[in-house]
């Protein structure tokens, strides 16, 4: 008898003949994820990957990190015993009387048909053991436990508790995308989704120090250190902006100094992006939230683009960010004071349905090519690792 941790996904599982590789990304993720919490392995079936526990195995720490991790739907903590109804009965036993329960019931699933009593038969013989030795009695449909017997070739696995996951798809098997971070509310909330689809997450950030404080730098870092524990090892790229940003006020229109500033770092992106292999950008845009975000100029800045910009957020409200920014466990982060470098030298009445004609006119007296390359070579590159014990409330 053994116990260990069961682990269960839904969408890995449709993927038909790449399911291997989605399975294998997900459980070197798990290897990753729980590095230091005891496990002893963890091996992939054809239906689950289990986590085998070591003598000194830290169950809650372990427990605590699975809830992180992309693309689990749900996990259980399981005892694994032989296939044989005794075997099954005594295993079942052992896990109900680690709780306080009333009633019960059994729900038996039976992979394995050769098995002499069928699913219906194996819950009416374990049911009918555990109410005679618990004293519970039974209630098929509002019980207080439920105990879950699964019957393989190769063992039988019963468990009382299943407990949900994220979902979503492993990190790294959808690609590399290079996010756009601020140290504002919802470009962390932009990143999170795009890891949870499975997008392993680059980060740059720009900043206008010394016209600024260093407060944004900071809260990139952290947040990278709070998105690191479901993306792992991250990279942040930090790009100085403020020289690029007195150029284009100094030579162009007031009015389309942000847009600007969004053209230049969509520019500046895409160069990193290509460095690190990233096929796309990400940004932390909701429709009309600010100036720069109506229809229009979302259009006239991604004009200039020659890879795709993701906006994972383009549809949501600032009350629907902040929910999910606090659950993540970047809100708090977020939301200390710090001087965006798009702040600076903002206009008191910015465009708003800038036209392309109008921004290209605009940058026609600056030297566009230069400016990206002075950014380029003033890059710095801070490296991120995964801090287990930096998370927020579990988002399920």
């Amino acid at each position: 008898m053994e116990e260990l941790f069961s682990i269960h996904y839904a969408e890995v599982g449709l993927k038909g003949k790449n399911r291997i590789f989605f399975e294998k990304r997900l459980a070197n993720n798990i290897k990753l994820a729980l590095r230091g919490t005891g496990y002893a392995a963890v091996k992939r079936l054809h239906d689950r990957i289990l986590v085998h526990l070591g003598q000194h195995a830290d169950i809650s720490e372990i427990k605590r990190r699975l809830h992180r991790i992309m693309g689990i739907a749900h996990f259980e903590i399981s005892c694994r015993t032989e296939a044989d109804l005794t075997a099954i009965k005594t295993a079942a036993l052992r896990q109900i009387q680690r709780l306080s329960c009333e009633s019960l019931k059994v729900e038996t699933k039976r992979a394995d048909k050769t098995f002499p009593l069928t699913s219906p038969q194996v819950s009416a013989e374990v049911g009918g053991y555990l109410i005679k030795e618990t004293g519970a009695r039974a209630d098929m449909h509002n019980p207080d436990v439920t105990c879950w017997v699964k019957i393989t070739h190769e063992a039988a696995y019963i468990s009382t508790e299943k407990i949900r996951g994220i979902g979503g798809l492993p990190v790294g098997v959808s690609g590399k995308v290079l996010v756009m971070l601020s140290g504002g509310i919802d470009s962390p909330v932009a990143a999170w989704q795009m890891i949870k689809r499975g997008a392993k997450a680059v980060f740059i950030h720009f900043y206008s120090y010394p016209y600024t404080d260093k407060a944004s730098l900071e809260k990139v870092i952290e947040i990278a250190e709070i998105l690191a524990v479901s993306n792992y090892r991250s990279a942040v790229y930090l790009v100085p902006f403020a020289d690029l940003q007195q150029t284009i006020v100094s030579a162009t229109p007031a009015p389309f100094r942000v847009l600007l500033y969004r053209r230049m770092m969509t520019r500046i992106a895409e160069r990193v992006a290509a460095m690190v292999d990233a096929e796309a950008l990400v940004t932390g845009e909701s429709l009309a939230q600010v100036a720069s975000q109506t229809l229009t100029n979302l259009r006239t800045i991604e004009a200039i683009a020659e890879i795709p910009i993701l906006r994972p957020l383009i549809g949501e409200d600032k009350i629907e960010i902040v929910e999910k920014a606090q659950r993540i466990g970047t809100y708090d982060v977020s939301t200390r004071p710090h001087q965006d470098c798009c702040s600076l030298f903002v206009p008191k009445h910015p465009a708003t349905r800038a036209s392309l004609t109008e921004l290209e006119d605009a940058e026609s007296g600056l030297d566009v090519d230069a400016l990206v390359e002075d950014a380029l070579n003033n890059l710095e590159k801070v490296v991120v690792n995964h801090q287990p014990s930096v998370v927020g409330d579990s988002f399920v």
